[in-house]
């Protein structure tokens, strides 16, 4: 693909916006440099711009191009953690819950119920009642989901028909929250840039600067316009999950923290294939199963077991499915099989270990570290408490900074879209780019977006003909292609169709058609010549092909060699390169 000049001085085009972002990154002095674009990098730029500092963030992809899209997608206390007895974890968590479903993000953090079901009777409904009397009491006195409620078996057939008659003996319902991860981190980004940070996607760290024994800053590339440059820092945070390892190593660190990647993997089912009111939380023998609905979907995971191969591009096996199958069809009446499966992703959890060999029993709790004079790491943690995760690591970094800043107060600071957006999808119907617009879609773009659906419209008013459904993924329209491009920095067609959008799991097709409407939509306003936009089309399809390889691998080493040839199309200048961040 033919590199781009973004040395622009207007702003007319993406590329032109990115050139003045890129000008900004070499010539500045950020009192903060935030290396990774996460859910906790891009929480940290919010936390440091917040409060006044001049923040840079780099990502070497694209926002939450690993983990933080990979997600079991719940904002949740974390239930299970109660029998390891992480209280403090749990309330900080379920403090975290609220914040998100009532300020911060309304418009992505939802309530959901969910089905505990019991299988022996008074002995779980004593034990699990316990717990679940315990989780409510740890939300506080006024909570922002329901409490639980004890349900008979007959109760728990009525809400979730497909479950087998004799897997259970009754059950408890409980609420927690879901949310649209991969929208929220780059809702993250986008409020990190209206707070003035300079968030720049497809950069990548290539060597760290030094200042004697304190790190300065890093040595960049940028991977659109393939020029080099120096970002300087006065503190630089490492927040890259499970790069954190390899990153202290580049920066010299003599005693690197030991991240232990973790692998989740997630499989998507249509609606229609379990018949049920509720999401399910089913116990396994070393951690849960959660049965979630997703839109006309619904997502079956996770997997909890130790990774050992490329980071970029986890990989699902034949072994992780059919675990997945196993378990969720030891409950259900017509079992599922993988001809029903429209989807499959893959996580990686970047795990804080010293010596423990089972992955599922490592602490999610998170750590920060001065790792050495100017370079501050953060690893572990819970997406749901991303935002104490980045509060903690500004606390530590600016003790590096030569003057005091002040305390966080991310806690009363809504993300895009937030404010007013309860009555997002009623405005959105007013709006005059609505006009032929249903109902649904409307409370679609706004359950998406929240106020910032008006922006998507906005586009509409320019453009009429982007009102029109997406061929091949009709939930979603072409305006929010565009929509992603220029207000989200989406670069290529995968940015689109797997996280701005989750056409790449949702569809039967993972795709395959919706690709060539979504590239041409992208083409003109990134300029992609027709090679360009072919190659983007035929890369997606070749990923596609290569996941859908390793699924058939009975083990993670033929997985891993399926899937790993085929690298993000901004990684392939690496081709046969070790991994690096």
């Amino acid at each position: 693909m033919t590199k781009r000049d973004v040395g622009g001085l207007s702003c007319r085009s993406p590329w032109d916006a990115r050139g003045r972002q890129i000008e900004r990154l070499g010539a500045e002095l950020f009192d903060m440099l935030v290396v990774g674009g996460g859910v906790t990098g891009c929480g940290i730029a919010v936390d440091a711009a917040s409060r006044g500092l001049s923040v840079a963030l780099i990502e070497k992809r694209d926002f939450a191009a690993g983990t933080s899209s990979r997600s079991s997608k719940l904002i949740h206390g974390g239930l299970r953690y109660l029998e390891r007895f992480d209280l403090g974890l749990v309330r900080e968590a379920l403090h975290e819950r609220r914040l998100l479903a009532e300020r911060l993000a309304p418009h992505l953090v939802h309530a959901t119920p969910f089905l505990l079901p019991l299988e022996h009777g008074l002995k779980d409904r004593a034990y699990m009642g316990a717990g679940l009397l315990l989780y409510d009491s740890l939300a506080g006195l006024h909570p922002a989901m329901p409490r639980h409620r004890h349900l008979s078996h007959a109760a728990c057939l009525r809400a979730v028909p497909s479950l087998k008659a004799d897997a259970l003996s009754g059950g408890i319902r409980y609420y927690d929250a879901q949310v649209d991860d991969a929208r929220f981190a780059v809702t993250l980004a986008g409020t990190a840039s209206a707070q003035g940070a300079c968030c720049v996607p497809a950069v990548e760290v290539t060597d760290f600067l030094h200042d004697g024994a304190a790190v300065a800053g890093v040595h960049a590339r940028d991977l659109e316009g393939d020029v080099e440059f120096d970002v300087r820092a006065r503190v630089t945070v490492n927040a890259t999950g499970i790069w954190t390892t390899e990153m202290e190593r580049l920066a010299g660190v003599e005693s690197p923290l030991p991240v232990r990647p973790s692998k989740g993997v997630h499989i998507v089912v249509p609606r229609d294939r379990i018949d049920s009111q509720l999401a399910l939380i089913l116990p396994t023998e070393k951690s849960v199963l959660f049965v979630l609905p997703w839109g006309t979907h619904w997502i079956i995971g996770t997997t909890d077991t130790p990774w050992e191969f490329g980071l970029d591009h986890p990989a699902a096996s034949r072994a992780d499915i059919d675990y997945l199958l196993g378990h969720a069809n030891a409950i259900l009446r017509q079992p599922l099989t993988a001809e029903d499966i429209t989807g499959v992703y893959v996580g990686l959890r970047p795990l804080v270990a010293e010596g423990s060999a089972d992955t599922a029993a490592v602490s999610r709790e998170h750590v920060v570290r001065r790792s050495a004079p100017g370079l501050v790491s953060i690893a572990g943690g819970k997406y749901t408490t991303y935002r104490i995760m980045a509060r903690d690591a500004v606390d530590v970094a600016s003790r590096d900074l030569p003057f005091t800043i002040p305390p966080s107060h991310t806690e009363d600071l809504p993300l895009l879209g937030a404010v007013g957006s309860k009555e997002a999808g009623r405005r959105a119907l007013l709006h005059p780019g609505a006009a032929g617009l249903s109902s649904v879609q409307a409370d679609h773009l706004a359950g998406r977006y929240g106020t910032m659906a008006l922006r998507v419209l906005d586009l509409v008013v320019e453009d009429p003909a982007l009102a029109a459904p997406l061929d091949g993924a009709d939930t979603y329209l072409a305006a929010e292609v565009r929509y992603a491009v220029l207000h989200e920095a989406a670069l290529h067609v995968d940015d689109v169709l797997t996280r701005r959008t989750h056409i790449a799991f949702e569809e039967q097709d993972r795709g395959r058609r919706a690709v060539e409407g979504v590239a041409r939509l992208m083409a003109p306003i990134l300029e992609w010549d027709e090679a360009t936009l072919n190659h983007e089309i035929e890369h997606y399809r070749s990923r596609l092909d290569a996941e859908s390889a390793a699924q058939n691998m009975l083990d993670d080493a033929a997985a891993d060699a399926a899937r790993a040839p085929v690298r993000d199309v901004r990684l392939e200048h690496e081709a046969g390169a070790s991994p690096a961040r």
